[in-house]
Formats: C-alpha cells, sequence, structure tokens
C-alpha cells in the first residue's frame, strides 16, 4: 500500500485496492433504487456503484469499497481528485465571492485562466480566450467564431468523431447511439469525411495518411467547396470514437490544406488536453499549431470549467456580447484551474502520462499476443486502448468488450469502453496513479482477458 503524494489530490485515501462487498454493494443499490425513482432515465452508470471519496488512483464507494480508477472521470482529474492546490484555491475563492458574472463585473481569475491557456497552448503567436462551462459548449463557440470570422457556412467534422450532446455538437458527432438517436433534426452544413484510421483503412496503414488527406482535399473542394468551408473540427486522438491515433502525417496533410484555404482549424482537445497524451496538449506530437483550440475535462481538476482559444484576430473578429453565458468562467472553477496547472508543472504531468505509457503499453501488447481477441493496441500516454474483435478478423466484438469491463468491474477496477463499434477498452488512469496501483489494474484486466 502506497499513501496518496500530497499534491496529488485525495483526502489521506489509501492508495489500496480493496473489495469488502460484491460489487455493488447494499448501499449502492439502495442509492441506485433512489437514482431509478428521480432520476430520469437517460442518465445512465457505467459502474451501479456511488462515490463517497476519491484521490489518487483510488474512488472509494459508499459500502467501503476502494476500486482502482481507470476512468478518471472520463479523462477529467488527471491531477487527482480534490488534489491540494485546487482545493486550496478553489477554497480561498468560496470565502470571497461565487459569481458575479464575469459580463457583468469582471474578475482577476478569469483572466489568468486565459493568460496560462495563451502560454501553455501550441503556437507563438498572439491568443485569446474565451471561458465557458463545458466541452460541448466549448466547441459550439469555437465553430460560431470560425464561421463569422470566415464568413463561411461549412464545417468538416470526421467519422468516428465526437464533439458533445447540444444540437449542434450532435450535428458534429458520428455516433448514431446513443449520442443522436431520436434527437433531430440536427444543425445544417456540417459534412462529414474519413479520418485517417490505421486499423481500419482498406488498403491498410502503409499509405493511410497520405490517401485519406487526399480523400479529405478532394471532398472538401469538389463536394462542399472551399470557398464555403468555415472550419475543419478533428480531435487529435479521437476519443469517444476509439481512442483512435490518425496516421502520422495526416494532421500535419490537414494543417497545411487549411492554411491555404483560409479554411479554420480546430483542435478538439477537450479529452486529450492537459498532459493527457504525454504533452501539454496533443497537437504537440506533430507540431500541429490549430488556429482555435477548445478545452475542459482536464484544465480544473473536475470543476466545470471549459475554454475555446486561438489567434487573437480570429477570436476577436466577433462584436462585443457575441460571447459568453451566464456561468461561463466561474470564479471558483477558474481559481481551481489555476491550482490545477500549478499541479500539472509542479508534478511534471506529462512526463507522467509518459511513464503510465512505459509501464502499460509493453502490458497491453502482450496481452495482445495472447489474447486474440485483441486486434489493437493504441494510444499515447495516459490515453491507452485495446480493440476487440473476433479472432482471426477485423469484425468488432462489443459482447466481449462489455464482458470484459464488467470482469474487471466486479474485481475493484473502475474501466470504460468506447468506440463506433462499442468494442474497445479505453484507459485513463488519473496521471498521479502509484505504479504499483497501474500494474494491479493491468493485471486485473489480464485475469478477466483469460477468463473469457
Amino acid at each position: 500500500m502506497s499513501a496518496t503524494p500530497g499534491p496529488s489530490g485525495g483526502p489521506s485515501l489509501p492508495q489500496e485496492r480493496r473489495l469488502v462487498t460484491e460489487i455493488p454493494g447494499p448501499v449502492s443499490r439502495e442509492l441506485m433504487e433512489r437514482k431509478l425513482a428521480t432520476v430520469a432515465a437517460g442518465v445512465g452508470s457505467v459502474l451501479p456503484v456511488f462515490a463517497r471519496r476519491a484521490g489518487g488512483g483510488i474512488a472509494e464507494d459508499v459500502d467501503g469499497n476502494a476500486l482502482i480508477d481507470f476512468g478518471s472521470g472520463i479523462a477529467v482529474t488527471g491531477v487527482g481528485n480534490s488534489a491540494d492546490a485546487g482545493v486550496r484555491r478553489a477554497a480561498e475563492q468560496l470565502g470571497r465571492f461565487t459569481h458575479t458574472c464575469a459580463m457583468v463585473t469582471p474578475y482577476e481569475g478569469y483572466v489568468e485562466v486565459c493568460e496560462e491557456l495563451a502560454r501553455l497552448t501550441p503556437g507563438d503567436h498572439a491568443k485569446k480566450s474565451v471561458l465557458v462551462n463545458s466541452g460541448a459548449e466549448a466547441v459550439e463557440n469555437a465553430v460560431k467564431i470560425a464561421r463569422y470570422h470566415t464568413g463561411r457556412q461549412a464545417v468538416v467534422v470526421f467519422e468516428h468523431g465526437y464533439h458533445g450532446r447540444t444540437n449542434l455538437t450532435m450535428a458534429l458527432t458520428a455516433k448514431n447511439m446513443p449520442y443522436k438517436h431520436g434527437f433531430g433534426p440536427f444543425a445544417p452544413e456540417i459534412h462529414r469525411v474519413p479520418v485517417a484510421y490505421p486499423f481500419r483503412w482498406l488498403t491498410g496503414p502503409g499509405n493511410c495518411a497520405e490517401e485519406a488527406a487526399a480523400l479529405v482535399a478532394d471532398r472538401i473542394t469538389k463536394e462542399i467547396g472551399v470557398a464555403n468551408t468555415a472550419a475543419i473540427v478533428i480531435e487529435p486522438v479521437l476519443g469517444e470514437g476509439g481512442f483512435i491515433v490518425p496516421a502520422r502525417g495526416f494532421l500535419p496533410r490537414l494543417a497545411a490544406f487549411a492554411k491555404e484555404h483560409g479554411i479554420v482549424l480546430v483542435a478538439d482537445e477537450i479529452q486529450t488536453g492537459f498532459c493527457r497524451t504525454g504533452h501539454w496538449f496533443a497537437c504537440e506530437d506533430e507540431g500541429i499549431v490549430p488556429d482555435l483550440i477548445t478545452t475542459a475535462k482536464g484544465i480544473a481538476g473536475g470543476l466545470p470549467l471549459a475554454a475555446v482559444t486561438g489567434r487573437a484576430e480570429i477570436m476577436d473578429a466577433v462584436h462585443a456580447g457575441g460571447l459568453g453565458g451566464t456561468y461561463g468562467g466561474n470564479p471558483v472553477a477558474c481559481a481551481a484551474a489555476l491550482g490545477a496547472i500549478e499541479t500539472m508543472r509542479d508534478l511534471d504531468l506529462p512526463a507522467r502520462a509518459r511513464r503510465i505509457e512505459e509501464i502499460a503499453k509493453p502490458r497491453l501488447l502482450a496481452m495482445a499476443a495472447r489474447h486474440p481477441v485483441i486486434g489493437e493496441v493504441r494510444g499515447r500516454g495516459a490515453m491507452l486502448a485495446a480493440e476487440l474483435v473476433r479472432p482471426g478478423t477485423k469484425e468488432p466484438d462489443p459482447a466481449t468488450t462489455a464482458a470484459v469491463a464488467a470482469a474487471c468491474h466486479r474485481e475493484g477496477l473502475i474501466g470504460l469502453t468506447a468506440g463506433t463499434y462499442g468494442n474497445v477498452l479505453r484507459f485513463l488512469p488519473p496521471l498521479v496513479i502509484g505504479e504499483d496501483l497501474l500494474t494491479e489494474g493491468l493485471d486485473i484486466l489480464e485475469d478477466a482477458l483469460t477468463g473469457l
């Protein structure tokens, strides 16, 4: 057992897996009955256990079970739950004021977060930001800004992409169930093009980047019209679509095409940003400098905050009053974000993410060699995945994927699935997780695969 490191979060929570009841336990089951009676059925739960506290690499439930966390609240608590710097700063801000509305009487915290974003995001050009509440809201504002700046309407997105649950961002999102089904009609002028998905590229991975980029350029040129295209929106690593890492060279070709034709390149770094992939931002891996970048999730250690950051001349194109919202850039969330960024710097969390990859990826590759149900292992840093298929084929196997995830849950490992076909196991541990817990979690995964 290891104790939670000071800055990494958690109220002195022992860093050990502990199962004292079945999963879910009796108190969680009772709470689930209450949830079913009063919470809309559309709000699902991956794991029917109710949290009591969390920190480091552990989440403790109301029955006293301590589970290893390979989910981070879907890539949110990279700095650990209740990380000390974030708690301290947020508590101090709570004592001063909780809300004035930045559009009525602004406050320094909002400015400080925008200053940090200007420093941290890729590129040395002048940058400005707008703060909002959620990733979907950030993407929606990025589209608004790109359309205003260019005077164009068309937006290009990608197969397997995910960008949110608002009407516009559902239109941008590829997967129907559960995100889009029954919610249309959707916003118009959204055009979907292929992404360089090496594992599933029809001619094989060898020429995937070049061929996919050529297809995208041809589709925009011939079918959409470059003069009509306001923005290309892409996740540098596609998250909900299955942790798809585009073939190397695809993103640089895309960026060059966008620059040549005056199209705003929007990098959706909501899941990949803030150290998750071993860089501060995933764009940095291939030296991509987007015109606009959207962030959320890991930015504030668990408090709701999101941002659009971009070239000053693009961000400033919109008239005064055209951007904002009542709660955008809440002062407590801004304080938490400054604490989270402090923690990322102090603990060098990009290096921590790379270390997680050094430990986990060879283990996952070894599992793939032993278990032919794993068709591919992919990802970067602490954003890793295994795509499950019927052995000897590339046919997606969502049933086995669900069974493996459920087996992990029963043994006290919080794991998530993803993918357009529902056949991807994804791993998003807190960047502060101890190496012993990381190894133990991988052992549980291997046991689950062996027990198929």
